[in-house]
């Protein structure tokens, strides 16, 4: 499998130098798939979840927002059928005791295969995962001997489910407590608030409810960083739809969502489609984004028609009438309904991935490197950063009036130490678009020099236009 491991630990490596992501509790030895977003992170990630917001909420008329809570009465994950069915086949290693998914052991071991060899595995893996056949699943670990981490064996247990949900006590006394749990997708959430939204809101179906919302799942394996992780963030729409109309709408859906992540500029040859080999019990259609990762290419969003499975079951187990009045057919129907939903946090690497760039910028007279980050500009944390060229003659002055200017509109960045090359390859490293250095020509003429991260081109431009050259941008 085509994977560059070198360039993602890199990248590792610069998230935790740079102030994107910590592995949490990091003092006490860190928490095993858990990660903290330094201030740069938080930033870019709060500006992933604007972008997403506006282009849901904002820019549909007939789309709207929800946030709903976490906790939710435990009846709705049996309606949903995550109490019986929200498992994944696990084995165990005898010797070291540590137990896998069986699907990423599998990936894994696919990984250090060549690219057909590796294609076949997993096209195997995917036919007895369809099957439930866990028997197959065993001999096929065995047969290619797939050997634990830990104790290096071939030791295994039978192949058996694995329920994924936190559970948690709800009350103040535990012998009183209620179990629940802790929400492992967002989607239900939205469900149960479908009548409350459409009559509230006047909605006509088709009509969608957007959410972002933390989720939970207890991965026995969680690896590959901030990709899978046991505490993640969602961003789902559901949108109801007209039965018989389904079909139509997964297919602009899977479009128009595609569509979203080539605006951001990425390269569409990193992205591809991959329709799903065993469709979950809800879905009549679903398929996965996926995008290339520097470990191979892997699920980024799914779309999934996931008919009026949800509403249906919700309409049973709360024995309350869920359903809409269409007054164009004269008819009362459960609607049907396309899901989109994209892990924030792996759209986060993605956007990570892409932008991280390794520069060679020697000359035969110098040696030189940098290294870069060419996030869209609209995503980047800051996005202008203001450096005086001295400490003294009025600059800071003039750079702190041009601060105080900007910094209502977007996030900038002031500095006074160092040289101006090495202010300049900090803003690079954390992707910063825009630098604007005050010198004292610009008290003679009041214009500034503007650099421009991903060409390093600088130009003269009048002070006052600044803001509107930035702003221009990230619109």
């Amino acid at each position: 499998m085509s994977t560059d491991q070198n360039k993602f630990q890199a990248i590792i490596s610069h998230c935790k130098e740079y102030g994107f992501v910590f592995p949490s509790s990091e003092i006490y030895d860190g928490l095993s798939a858990v990660y903290d977003y330094g201030q740069y992170g938080a930033e870019l990630k709060k500006n992933i979840k604007d972008y997403w917001w506006k282009s849901m909420t904002q820019l549909h008329e007939n789309i709207v927002g929800l946030d709903a809570a976490i906790f939710m009465h435990p009846t709705i994950w049996k309606a949903s059928g995550h109490v019986d069915n929200f498992s994944d086949p696990m084995i165990d290693n005898k010797d070291s005791n540590k137990r896998y998914r069986v699907d990423h052991l599998l990936e894994a071991f696919a990984e250090t295969l060549p690219e057909a060899e590796g294609n076949a595995l997993l096209a195997k893996m995917d036919e007895l995962l369809k099957e439930n056949d866990f028997a197959g699943l065993k001999t096929l670990i065995e047969d290619n001997k797939i050997k634990c981490t830990v104790s290096g064996t071939c030791n295994w247990t039978e192949v058996r489910q694995f329920n994924l949900m936190f559970s948690t006590q709800l009350g103040s006394v535990t012998d009183e407590a209620n179990e629940i749990y802790l929400r492992p997708e967002t989607a239900q959430g939205i469900f149960v608030n479908f009548l409350n939204v459409q009559k509230t809101g006047r909605m006509k179906v088709p009509f969608g409810i957007a959410q972002i919302g933390k989720a939970f799942r207890n991965e026995i394996v969680a690896r590959q960083f901030i990709f899978r992780m046991r505490e993640f963030e969602q961003m789902e729409m559901q949108f109801f739809v007209r039965p018989g109309t389904q079909k139509e709408w997964y297919e602009k859906w899977k479009e128009e969502r595609m569509q979203w992540h080539l605006s951001l500029g990425t390269d569409p040859a990193k992205y591809r489609f991959k329709d799903h080999a065993k469709l979950a019990h809800y879905a009549d259609a679903a398929v996965d984004i996926e995008f290339e990762f520097p470990f191979g290419f892997k699920e980024l969003e799914g779309i999934h028609s996931r008919t009026d499975f949800d509403l249906k079951q919700h309409q049973e187990y709360s024995r309350k009438k869920i359903q809409y009045f269409d007054t164009e057919i004269n008819q009362n129907y459960v609607p049907y309904v396309i899901e989109t939903s994209i892990g924030l946090d792996r759209m986060f690497l993605q956007v990570i991935c892409n932008a991280y760039e390794e520069q060679d910028l020697s000359t035969p007279e110098k040696e030189d490197s940098r290294v870069l980050l060419k996030l869209p500009a609209k995503l980047a944390p800051i996005k202008l950063a203001i450096f005086p060229l001295t400490k003294k003659d009025g600059l800071p002055e003039l750079a702190r009036e041009l601060m105080t200017s900007c910094m209502p509109f977007f996030h900038c960045f002031y500095e006074e130490k160092d040289a101006i090359g090495k202010r300049y390859r900090r803003q690079d490293a954390i992707g910063t678009p825009f630098c604007v250095t005050i010198d004292h020509q610009t008290k003679e003429d009041g214009t500034v020099t503007i650099r421009h991260r991903d060409s390093m081109e600088q130009e003269r431009v009048p002070l006052t236009e600044v803001r509107n050259i930035v702003m221009n941008k990230i619109m």
